[in-house]
């Protein structure tokens, strides 16, 4: 990292005798008495250090016995127990939150993000039947707000710790003049590990298995950008309305911070108790677009909309914007986080098995023969 200095010279310029020297960065013009440091360009090195003190014992707590070293190096050190496995294969995953974040930081609360970021990247990684193990984060901000810094990261550690992977590293990077003191955004990377010959895939999928529904905890983390058009926009209403239908005096913004529901670890187990033949991540696309990944040309996967009842936000999104059902099941989860395809001879044991683990999960629909499609029929309940 390179500062510019300006110093002033010690012999004159002008005056007889002087000579004439070649400009180096650290040649000024006379008179100035200040060095120019990063800090007056906006940026303090000294308040992400201090972050990254505050969040130490958050992120102490993710790690796992194969974790070398502690933070600060160049590098996080992972040492893969390859012991475990006959032909480890690492699968990887890379996400944020998307436009979610402009709710945190209109309400300015920060701790709940973070579990966002973790739950996007690692229940993809779940989705092809790796264990996640690692997760490596990026935060981006006008300005590095130490405290700030730490709320955003202690929601990070806490999503890793649901997951059961470690927060190995990552980069707080302070922008100014890009993003507003106030703003900031959120990436991450996971990397995860599974057999080769246990690779859930769509080849595994036959017709006559039972698709599973798990319950979502709201909106998770997408369709943000469409649901602040149509509430806070053109609806005008206020992020501090409490709307009788979510009940318990809960308010509009409190239900759009909703985290997002980390399935990881119960599909794990689901994997080991249950013939699991694919998992379905439900993110951006919603549920036939996400579904569809799954299924292998000469099936279909029949839903039907009859076996659940969405939450009340996605009926306010729909009313207050007049979406159409088309649009909103391409835009939102509609009350379905993941999709698990199951033998139907193990159907009524997944099912009571994720019961056990308190997941919300019921049979929502089967694979047929068909061209690789997702068929959804019948009608959500309403009211």
């Amino acid at each position: 990292m390179t500062h510019v200095t300006e110093r002033s010279s010690s012999a004159g310029t002008n005056g007889a005798g002087s000579s004439r020297q070649p400009w180096s960065a650290g040649s000024s013009r006379s008179g100035r008495k200040r060095t120019v440091t990063y800090a007056d360009a906006g940026v303090s090195i000294h308040a992400g250090e201090q972050a990254v003190e505050l969040l130490k014992s958050k992120v102490h707590r993710t790690l796992r016995p194969e974790v070398m070293g502690d933070l600060g190096g160049f590098a996080g050190l992972f040492r893969l127990d390859v012991k475990k496995y006959q032909n480890p294969i690492l699968a990887s995953s890379t996400d944020g939150v998307g436009t979610k974040l402009v709710i945190a930081q209109q309400l300015d609360i920060h701790d709940t993000v973070g579990i966002d970021l973790v739950a996007m990247v690692v229940d993809d990684l779940v989705a092809c039947g790796a264990e996640p193990l690692f997760l490596l984060d990026y935060i981006a901000c006008g300005e590095v707000v130490p405290d700030k810094v730490a709320e955003i990261g202690a929601g990070i550690a806490d999503g890793c710790r649901y997951a059961g992977c470690a927060l190995l590293g990552g980069e707080t990077a302070e922008h100014p003049g890009v993003l507003r003191p106030d703003e900031y955004d959120l990436s991450a990377t996971g990397v995860g590990v599974v057999e080769e010959s246990e690779i859930l895939s769509r080849e595994r999928v036959e017709v006559g298995d039972v698709v599973i529904a798990m319950g979502s905890s709201g909106l998770h983390s997408n369709g943000f950008s469409l649901v602040r058009h149509v509430l806070l926009g053109a609806g005008r209403m206020r992020l501090d309305t409490v709307v009788e239908d979510f009940g318990r005096q809960r308010t509009l913004g409190e239900e759009l911070l909703t985290p997002t529901k980390i399935y990881a670890r119960d599909c794990l187990k689901l994997i080991e108790e249950c013939d699991v033949r694919a998992l379905a991540h439900v993110t951006g696309g919603g549920i036939p677009g996400n579904l569809v990944r799954i299924l292998p040309e000469h099936v279909d996967a029949v839903v039907n909309r009859s076996t659940w009842k969405p939450q009340p936000i996605f009926e306010l999104v729909q009313a207050k914007g007049r979406i159409d059902d088309a649009e909103m099941e391409s835009t939102f989860n509609m009350g379905v986080g993941m999709f698990a395809i199951v033998s139907a001879a193990d159907a009524d044991r997944a099912l009571a098995f994720l019961a056990g683990r308190g997941i919300a999960a019921w049979q929502a629909g089967e694979v047929i023969e068909g061209t690789g499609m997702v068929q959804m029929i019948g009608q959500h309940t309403r009211g």
